[in-house]
């Protein structure tokens, strides 16, 4: 069987001859197949040197990530040590705060604890940046512990100061008026009108008629009023069981459930009830057991013109 031929015609532009040229069907196969094999190696080719450009183009770029990212690392780092030496500076603040608020201090275990804390989940890597980043992670944890820690720490300091201020602020500390001190506190003394032997829960200072009685310590007044034998009265509560007792005045100057401050006039001297003369008669007791009111005095505060 002849094979199959293809006639092919070439004409050329100009003047020059036109050309014929035969070929076979396996030629022209052959020649369709070569075309399309440098077509697809130039493809290939195309495509892997675009490839190569991209993946050298995100290696590049991780390169520069990772580098900005080891920097930012580096900062972190250098920060966290500022952070962690004012965290320590606060801490040293602390324990001073803690003294000054009658706290003891924290417990080393518990500070230990509160440093340490619960460690983190590792990644596992030999990659020094990933450990870096760990590193980092761990310090931060322990950072946020510590100031957890004091913050706890300073919250109980100021409740106690608090308390603590509260307390002073209710504790007697100065004498309610100026004057002589004529009786003292005693267990057992001649009454010197009744004329026979009972305790005398106070003391007794002399002063003209119409000295201020000024409140030793701030407080609420529980009771103003007139009391047999005591004449006219005022007695406050100043909480944390302390009460005082201001006696013989000749007039009130406050009345049952005002608040008072240390230093406020309650009422003036006076020799009202079972009294010799003008005088103060001034109490003090400590849940309901009655002390020496000059326990309560702060030194210096003179009782003597």
């Amino acid at each position: 069987m002849a094979k199959r031929r293809w006639t092919i015609m070439l004409v050329p532009h100009g003047s020059e001859p036109s050309r014929i040229v035969e070929v076979t069907s396996s030629w022209l196969k052959l020649g369709v197949l070569a075309v399309l094999t440098v077509v697809s190696v130039a493809l290939l080719t195309g495509y892997g040197v675009a490839y190569l450009r991209g993946r050298t183009g995100a290696m590049t770029r991780a390169a520069a990530e990772r580098e900005a990212l080891a920097a930012e690392l580096g900062r972190l780092n250098s920060r966290l040590g500022m952070l962690t030496d004012t965290v320590n500076a606060i801490s040293q603040t602390d324990a001073k705060i803690r003294v000054l608020a009658n706290l003891d201090p924290l417990d080393p275990a518990v500070h230990a604890a509160g440093i340490g804390g619960p460690a983190p989940a590792r990644v596992r890597s030999d990659d020094p940046l990933v450990q870096h980043a760990e590193q980092v992670s761990v310090d931060v944890s322990a950072l946020i512990r510590r100031a957890e820690l004091l913050a706890r720490s300073f919250g109980q300091a100021a409740e106690s100061l608090a308390s603590h201020n509260e307390r002073l602020a209710a504790t007697p500390s100065i004498m309610p008026t100026r004057g002589w001190l004529t009786s003292a506190f005693t267990s057992m003394r001649a009454h010197p009108i009744l004329h026979y032997a009972r305790p005398h829960e106070g003391i007794d200072v002399s002063a003209p008629m119409g000295t201020p009685i000024e409140a030793p310590a701030a407080g609420r007044v529980a009771q103003a009023g007139w009391q047999a034998g005591y004449g006219n009265v005022v007695r406050i509560d100043h909480g944390f069981g302390l009460q005082t007792k201001y006696a013989h005045a000749s007039r009130l100057l406050v009345k049952t459930g005002d608040r008072v401050q240390r230093g406020q006039r309650v009422a003036l001297v006076g020799s009202t009830g079972l009294s010799t003369g003008p005088h103060l008669h001034y109490e003090v007791h400590v849940e309901g057991r009655p002390v020496d009111p000059l326990r309560y005095v702060l030194s210096g505060s003179a009782i003597v013109d």
